[in-house]
């Protein structure tokens, strides 16, 4: 009998042990509940373990940190969505919190054929949505889709995310649970924790090589 055949053999000697309907135990994964801070304490220590940053912002006003964020940055262009809520906030208040010195604002209104010599070289940050937070791992969730597509996220040197602090999770298994993942997944769901990082070359960490050097992910309290 091959190697391959002995494997494949305790595969099916452990399947038939287990009754078709005993249900899956998920209490190693649910053992661990935390309160509302407790998750967002974790999650930020998490991001900032892998040199991502969070800053606390008030729901109501989250813009004027955020352009005092991108002053400090020195960031000239933020490309950011346009149908989603936080593109409307932003567009809404962004006169009144960045005057004459906020970054201009861009849309990703062109086919990526059109828009790639702009988005390459002439973009310093986008800003996205989340669809929440897991604390566990330090995770972002993301959904693109037309509005804001994965280039935005995975292309310009700055990543920002908003997260709302109520949509953060404890781990996984609540993302799933709480979204209905089983009846509306989505079809291009993506997992964010940190900004880029490799260390193919020597072994030495390096930030930016296949995508955003800098992750900043705004928590609207």
């Amino acid at each position: 009998m091959s190697a391959r055949e002995q494997i494949l053999g305790r595969l099916r000697q452990r399947k038939a042990a287990v009754p078709e309907s005993e249900p899956p135990d998920f209490s190693v994964l649910t053992r661990r509940q935390w309160s509302a801070e407790e998750k967002l304490d974790l999650f930020q220590q998490q991001i900032e373990s892998v040199h991502g940053e969070v800053l606390r912002v008030p729901r109501e006003d989250w813009l004027t940190p955020l352009v005092g964020w991108l002053l400090q940055r020195e960031v000239k262009t933020l490309l950011a969505p346009r149908q989603h809520e936080v593109g409307q906030t932003l567009r809404a208040g962004w006169a009144a919190a960045a005057g004459n010195l906020g970054p201009e604002l861009k849309d990703y209104d062109q086919p990526i054929e059109a828009w790639k010599p702009t988005l390459f070289s002439e973009v310093d940050a986008a800003l996205t949505s989340t669809l929440g937070g897991i604390a566990e791992t330090g995770s972002l969730i993301l959904w693109p889709d037309a509005d804001q597509p994965r280039l935005m996220s995975l292309v310009p040197p700055i990543h920002i995310a908003v997260l709302d602090a109520d949509r953060i999770y404890s781990n996984w298994l609540d993302v799933l649970r709480d979204q209905d993942w089983a009846r509306s997944m989505p079809a291009n769901a993506l997992l964010v924790s940190g900004p880029s990082k490799t260390a193919d070359i020597e072994q030495t960490l390096a930030y930016g090589v296949h995508g955003p050097a800098e992750l900043l992910v705004l928590v609207r309290q």
